[in-house]
């Protein structure tokens, strides 16, 4: 996700550009499945300020049973992003005092996916469960208990809760 921003930085203050996102990802570095959506990018009087409303599809980690599965997230992004050398004359700039923003480097190319990556993180359930259902894994022996019924023998109830247990059941 890697746009040449060249001619949009010698353009006015407030020229855009917009472009159209849909595109899958794979490997060991993919942070999403899939990303679909509007990329507008605005001339600033200082940088680039990139826009986007995206639909994504991410893989996260069941905080019970470990299983990977798809999230769909709804984002709306907006960064800024400042060039590293001026369009005009080549020179190094620095970044503008209390910005944040990423930079556009020296081949005047904006990458957007460590900021999508960012905010993907950002907008994930903070305990993604597979399902609401979701039984976990044993605590004896780790085994899934969604795909297998545990062999370990396991007591149920921890023994130090067991006379915990007993005043339930003498309760009932």
């Amino acid at each position: 996700m890697r746009y040449n921003v060249a001619q949009l930085l010698k353009e006015p203050i407030g020229s855009t550009r917009d472009h159209r996102l849909d595109e899958s990802f794979t490997g060991p570095d993919a942070f999403a499945d899939w990303v679909s959506g509007t990329v507008r990018l605005l001339k600033t009087h200082q940088g680039i300020l990139a826009s986007a409303d995206l639909a994504v599809t991410a893989r996260v980690t069941c905080g019970r049973c470990l299983a990977e599965h798809p999230v769909n997230l709804d984002l709306s992004i907006e960064e800024e992003f400042y060039p590293v050398v001026d369009i005009q004359t080549g020179w190094r700039l620095s970044a503008p005092p209390g910005s944040e923003g990423a930079r556009i480097d020296a081949t005047h190319t904006l990458e957007i996916s460590e900021m999508l990556r960012q905010y993907i993180i950002t907008d994930s359930p903070m305990k993604p469960l597979c399902n609401p259902q979701c039984r976990g894994l044993c605590q004896g022996c780790g085994v899934n208990l969604n795909e297998l019924e545990c062999q370990c023998g396991r007591p149920a109830v921890d023994p130090r809760w067991g006379r915990l247990a007993g005043l339930l059941d003498s309760a009932n």
